[in-house]
């Protein structure tokens, strides 16, 4: 047995109440997160030096005492509270060159908090600070181990889910003794040195003409207007069926190759590069070989299985794999 770290996904069903609850959360977790972002950019501007996280969230709690932002008060403190350590991380991972600047939050695109403690499933419902009923949720799992931060997000299409870290203790799949090499591309998602393809579905490609449709339906209506809405979310079910879709087989075929292989080996693409490629982007994005990948990756951690990523420049193609002379003239 081995302790790891799983995510479990459930769609919440709130009130009407509830939804507008959640909604102020959303709303001032990000008021947090901006407000915090703009006085970091405008101190440094002037001295070229910033609040860190203790400082800041002590100027929040006097923020919460001033009659304009009393509003403040009427969500989870922890929420904003963590909003702000995830500002710090933001800001010290820019300045150590490991990502970008942090950008302004907006509510037109996914909308997110996090409950850092005190939450909990019983009977069918999620508990957390400001939802003392609890909001019906749909367990379609078991949630093994010991339940640690939860956040919670309303998708383009206005559904709710709470995505739950748990900490548990996990058994290893057996060992096969077996070793593969495996190649990703386009015409086939996966083929390995055994010889087994699994098919690329071109989820894109499926929904083209139907997403094609719906948004020149969008591009006619007026914005703002409650058809603009209405239409805006038919696109945004259209996206999320091909995500779900592409997901649901990244999970398979990983699941499927960590369970008949103690070692699997792969070339390193180079993916960001791929993409310049114009004729060729919108197939290998709709393959996101790197999620697949990552997906691997960590299922062999879980189950001590081990992902070999193979030099993309080695002469594999030049390579005589009885002798193992190298053709030079190869092109």
């Amino acid at each position: 047995m081995k302790t790891i770290f799983r995510t479990y996904r459930f769609e919440l069903h709130p009130t009407q109440e509830q939804k507008v609850l959640l909604d102020k959360h959303f709303g001032c977790v990000r008021y947090v997160y901006n407000y915090f972002l703009n006085e970091r950019k405008e101190q440094y501007q002037a001295s070229k030096k910033t609040d860190n996280y203790y400082k800041q969230a002590a100027t929040l709690t006097e923020l919460k005492k001033k009659e304009e932002t009393a509003w403040l008060n009427e969500v989870n403190s922890q929420s904003l509270q963590f909003a702000l350590r995830c500002l710090d991380t933001a800001y010290v991972n820019f300045f150590r060159g490991n990502a970008k600047f942090p950008r302004f939050k907006s509510k037109k695109k996914k909308n997110s908090f996090t409950v850092p403690q005190f939450a909990k499933l019983e009977d069918g419902r999620f508990f957390a600070p400001k939802f003392k009923d609890g909001i019906k949720v749909n367990i379609h799992r078991e949630v093994k181990g010991k339940i640690g931060k939860c956040t919670l997000s309303k998708t383009p299409t206005g559904k709710y889910f709470v995505s739950i870290l748990s900490e548990e203790q996990y058994q290893p799949k057996e060992k096969t003794g077996a070793v593969c090499g495996i190649d990703l591309g386009l015409k086939d998602f996966v083929i390995t040195s055994d010889g087994i393809k699994f098919k690329n579905n071109k989820y894109t490609k499926q929904y083209e003409k139907k997403l094609a449709k719906a948004q020149k339906h969008l591009s006619r209506k007026q914005k703002g207007s409650s058809s603009f809405e209405r239409q805006k979310r038919k696109v945004a079910k259209i996206h999320e069926k091909i995500s779900n879709t592409r997901q649901d087989v990244l999970h398979k075929v990983s699941h499927q190759l960590v369970s008949d292989y103690d070692i699997i080996a792969l070339e390193d693409l180079n993916v960001k590069g791929m993409m310049s490629n114009r004729k060729l982007s919108k197939h290998i994005a709709d393959a996101s070989w790197g999620t697949f990948v990552r997906f691997l990756e960590y299922k062999a951690g879980w189950n001590d299985k081990q992902v070999v990523k193979i030099n993309r420049w080695y002469p594999s193609s030049k390579t005589c794999n009885v002798c193992g002379w190298i053709n030079q003239d190869l092109n």
